[in-house]
């Protein structure tokens, strides 16, 4: 198994306050899917692609990724990991704003051993023209799309995106799916979207659905649907 969590728990506050995010959440991926989460508001999905990416550890249980527990790397070895082995595409972009698109893609670019060229992939995603503009100048998809492309460019094994076309349109929508796939076809990444929306699901080998902080159900698709036949 590539990547297994068991009995993760993950609280946030205290006393009367503490929220369970996770509430002893099992759940196993195996390299080279794409994988959708969904569930409601609160139910966990962002937490748990947070302790998938190593940006945040649970209060308890394991997390093992391709046979590293990463509960017990030190901050510089779960730098490396995150550095080398996880590409995110966030809710609100996190883009540098000083940064063109184009220099936010390159930043990345620089420090990783990635096969990817920069304006190819930059026009696949529809963005090229808008490459020397900042972030501010941009519109919320053009931004979106600006960080789809710097989460690629490194060639992550994971691929974590938390509402990935939540700024886009239907036919953007259909554009940045298509090429995610592409790169998940030419190069067996894994990718985990969590989103709302459910017609996303239909391009996933596997459905897994979250409440309350724990696994309600998972869903093998037989038969996935190509990005372009996806319907809104």
């Amino acid at each position: 198994m590539f990547i297994e969590i068991k009995n993760a728990r993950k609280s946030y506050g205290k006393g009367e306050a503490q929220v369970n995010a996770l509430d002893g959440i099992d759940i196993s991926l195996e390299e080279g899917n794409i994988y959708a989460i969904l569930g409601p508001s609160g139910s966990g999905k962002s937490t748990l692609l947070n302790i998938l990416g190593g940006i945040d550890l649970p209060d308890s249980g394991t997390v093992m990724v391709d046979g590293t527990e990463l509960t017990k790397l030190s901050k510089k070895q779960m730098c490396e990991y995150r550095r080398k082995s996880v590409g995110f595409v966030f809710q609100f972009y996190n883009l540098i704003p000083d940064l063109t698109v184009r220099e936010n893609v390159q930043s990345v670019r620089d420090i990783s051993d990635s096969p990817f060229d920069i304006d190819e992939m930059l026009e696949a995603l529809g963005i090229k023209e808008n490459a020397s503009r900042f972030p501010r100048e941009l519109s919320g998809g053009q931004q979106q799309r600006g960080s789809i492309a710097r989460a690629l460019v490194k060639n992550p094994k994971i691929l974590l995106c938390d509402e990935l076309t939540g700024a886009l349109d239907s036919e953007s929508s259909k554009m940045v799916l298509q090429f995610l796939d592409k790169i998940h076809k030419e190069y067996g990444t894994t990718v985990v979207i969590v989103t709302h929306n459910e017609a996303i699901s239909q391009m996933a080998d596997v459905v897994i659905r979250i409440q309350d902080g724990n696994v309600k159900k998972v869903i093998e698709n037989e038969k996935p649907v190509e990005p372009q036949n996806i319907v809104f």
